[in-house]
């Protein structure tokens, strides 16, 4: 018979615990500092539940007890009259002595513990493990006031029970369950009916956990039905993604009826790694000039998406638009967090470089980038004046009305047409091309010398149709 630890309590074939880090002080974490909305709990659940199924079927490359049923998913069951909440899995499920050391050990995560051991594993078969530091399972107490976990280690008929209100102990008591793997269940709070209703939880998958790679679903008037999408393109190589996937992906994201302008499709590698599946559309958004001058490129950690706010792309290229997936960022890292992390600024430069190298390529065909330009040339020519980084890059890309040329004109194109005795660039504003191209001015610079005692830099600062000598 197993010995009672020091600071357990057993009793009527339970056994009660402490948590050995002060659990009021950790919840206060999570709940005030942690995350900034309160349904991140589903996906922190849903991220754990994604973690024990790859952790299941990579054992069972190498133990055959630990082989996957063939329609492995995650449930979730909301049950608005006992005021229940339950997310299962079909994925490896804990021991009793994992129970304690996962989930009586605040902070300690056995996903980063076992994510140790896939060093010498071969890339291909390694999960794609999302928890790293082991406290995304106690978001759970922002909605419930008392959680079960019931848990059957996949390879043994002995299942588990875990259950704490969060206040300072938990207890462990043997249990039942048909089959590997692990329910949590929810005892909702008062004020979170909310998270009881089928829709809205579908909601917050779609939202979050839509291109996890294992299937979710939830049960809604007795019947099960689909809750993700489960296909992360941008993971995916370019070769196997068609045409009508990557169209479908982007009026998903975008909402845009249109097809893409642009795609820039690539994975990064080395000394971070990312993968990204960017577009620029074929028209400009409804209302696109009232929009706020900030980038909205998804940000997701190993499939999880975590915010559209981290600012992957300047201001100037907000009409940019699709998912950044990396895996050297920590699942729960916050929005404030995220602004002062190194890594996503390494990948807002590689993001924000790539663009840019593209958008060059693509001007190479007059027609084609006239067509962009005069979509969103106003937005992008701000990076001039606004990104000292980039600005000579931006001016490159610009395009302005000619009074020597038909169209659009480089700078470049400008200045190799530049009169023996010119040394600056001479340029008019308005509102309406017509009227500019009837100037005096323009008529004026026509038959007669122009010189300018300004600036002979190649730079046009204006956001208007300008016209060029």
């Amino acid at each position: 018979m197993t010995q009672t630890p020091p600071n357990a309590t057993a009793h009527q074939g339970s056994e009660t615990r402490e948590f050995s880090a002060e659990v009021g002080r950790l919840l206060d974490l999570v709940v005030h500092s942690l995350y900034s909305e309160r349904e991140i709990f589903l996906r922190e659940l849903v991220a754990n539940s994604a973690d024990a199924t790859d952790r299941r079927r990579f054992e069972a490359l190498t133990d055959g007890a630990q082989a996957l049923p063939e329609n492995a998913k995650i449930s979730i069951n909301p049950d608005k009259d006992a005021r229940l909440l339950t997310i299962s899995d079909d994925g490896s499920g804990m021991s009793r002595d994992e129970l304690v050391a996962n989930l009586g050990t605040i902070a300690r995560s056995g996903t980063r513990a076992f994510g140790q051991k896939l060093e010498n594993a071969k890339p291909e078969d390694r999960p794609s493990l999302i928890g790293q530091f082991g406290v995304g399972f106690y978001a759970a107490f922002m909605v419930a006031d008392k959680v079960d976990v019931v848990s059957r280690r996949a390879g043994t008929d002995e299942a588990w029970r875990w259950s704490s209100d969060g206040k300072g102990a938990y207890t462990l008591e043997p249990a039942t369950r048909d089959k590997a793997g692990t329910d949590i269940t929810l005892h909702i709070k008062s004020d979170a009916d909310e998270f009881l209703d089928p829709w809205r939880l579908q909601a917050i998958i779609r939202k979050w956990s839509d291109h996890i790679a294992w299937p979710v679903t939830i049960m809604r008037e007795g019947k099960e039905e689909a809750a993700n999408e489960g296909t992360a393109l941008w993971r995916k190589s370019r070769n196997d993604v068609t045409e009508e996937q990557l169209e479908e992906f982007y009026r998903h994201i975008t909402h845009n009826f249109d097809k893409p302008w642009d795609t820039l499709h690539w994975r990064a590698e080395g000394t971070m790694e990312f993968s990204a599946l960017l577009f620029v559309p074929s028209s400009r958004p409804f209302e696109f000039g009232e929009q706020v001058r900030e980038s909205k490129v998804r940000l997701h950690v190993r499939r999880m998406f975590i915010t559209d706010d981290a600012e992957i792309l300047p201001p100037w290229l907000r009409f940019v638009q699709g998912v950044v997936d990396t895996e050297d960022l920590p699942l729960n890292v916050s929005r404030e967090m995220l602004q002062a992390t190194p890594v996503l600024s390494r990948i807002r430069k590689a993001v924000t470089t790539k663009v840019v190298n593209e958008l060059k390529t693509r001007a190479k065909d007059a027609d084609t980038y006239a067509t962009f330009w005069e979509n969103f040339g106003p937005v992008l020519k701000e990076g001039m004046w606004d990104d000292p980084t980039y600005k000579t890059d931006v001016a490159a890309l610009s395009r302005f009305r000619s009074s020597a040329v038909e169209g659009l004109t480089s700078l470049d194109d400008y200045l190799s047409r530049l009169k023996p005795e010119q040394d600056a660039i001479y340029y008019v504003t308005g509102d309406n091309a017509d009227v500019l191209a009837a100037s005096p001015q323009i008529e004026g610079s026509r038959h007669a010398e122009w010189k300018c005692c300004c600036s002979a830099t190649p730079w046009i600062p204006s956001g208007r149709n300008a016209w060029h000598v």
